[in-house]
C-alpha cells in the first residue's frame, strides 16, 4: 500500500499516483465513489485493428485465392505409417 495526498489542480482535486504502482502516463481512468472509498480503474481499450483499406491492390500480383488454392494438402502425419521405430 502506497500513501498519497490530494492537491488542487485548477477546479478540481487530483492525487498522484506513485510511479511503484507502475501506471503509465496518459492510461485513461475511470474513478467512481463505493460506500467511502474511490476506485480507480483502466478503462477497458477495444483491441487494435490493422486498417488494410488503403494497400488494397497495391501489392502486383495480389489476389484473393480461389476455393481449390484453399485447400490444404493432407499432413503426413496423418498418415498411418509416418513415424516408424528405429527407422
Amino acid at each position: 500500500m502506497k500513501k498519497t495526498k490530494t492537491f488542487k489542480s485548477g477546479n478540481s482535486v487530483a492525487v498522484r499516483l506513485p510511479k511503484a504502482l507502475g501506471v503509465e502516463p496518459g492510461v485513461e481512468v475511470t474513478v467512481r465513489e463505493e460506500r467511502g472509498r474511490y476506485i480507480v480503474e483502466p478503462v477497458e481499450q477495444e483491441p487494435k485493428r490493422i486498417d488494410l483499406t488503403g494497400i488494397y491492390g497495391a501489392g502486383a500480383g495480389l489476389r484473393p485465392l480461389t476455393d481449390e488454392e484453399r485447400e490444404i494438402d493432407p499432413s503426413p502425419i496423418d498418415h498411418p505409417n509416418w513415424y516408424r521405430k528405429g527407422g
